[in-house]
């Protein structure tokens, strides 16, 4: 901002000021206007916003996803009416994939090292962790946004079974076993 448009600022703050505490309402005791209204005004002194944390803009960037996925679904699909196997189209509609080798592949059990792009015809499928982050992420949002725990569809039990799976898996894929 100029140095003008800062003093014809301060200049009009003054003179409004100086009208409201006069004491006399005669006009020659104000300074004169001259048809001019100022332009410019301080803007008001408003707290910023807090910025959120890394998995509330995660939680807020799906919870979106899946709600324009409801809203794309033919026949339109209510929340109310979501169950966990539409959960698990989302999922495979929206989120990355990664590698899952075969039993006759030749990665099977042993990750190429270093790690490479293979170049076996393996199917891909999503990364498991990935996908527990954001059914994770997701229950919570549908609770946050009026669900019943209940009828919570992240909380199904298919979709429970798929990530054990899928878990499962690529652990194998990998040569790792999870033991719980």
């Amino acid at each position: 901002m100029s140095a003008a448009v800062a003093a014809a600022a301060a200049a009009a703050a003054a003179s409004v000021s100086s009208k409201t505490t006069s004491s006399s309402h005669h006009p020659s005791n104000q300074a004169p206007n001259h048809g001019w209204i100022p332009f410019f005004q301080a803007p008001a002194q408003r707290a910023p916003l807090p910025a959120l944390s890394r998995y509330e803009s995660q939680k807020r960037r799906d919870w979106k996803a899946f709600v324009e996925y409801l809203k794309k679904h033919r026949p339109q699909l209510g929340l109310s009416r979501c169950t966990g196997v539409h959960v698990l189209e989302f999922l495979d509609y929206q989120f990355g994939n990664t590698k899952l080798h075969r039993r006759n592949c030749p990665f099977w059990g042993n990750p190429p090292d270093p790690p490479s792009p293979c170049s076996c015809s393996c199917p891909l499928d999503q990364a498991w962790s990935s996908l527990d982050g954001v059914v994770g992420r997701l229950r919570v949002a549908f609770e946050e946004n009026g669900g019943q725990p209940e009828t919570n569809p992240f909380s199904a039990h298919v979709v429970r079974l798929y990530l054990r799976d899928l878990r499962d898996a690529q652990a194998k894929a990998r040569g790792n076993a999870y033991t719980f």
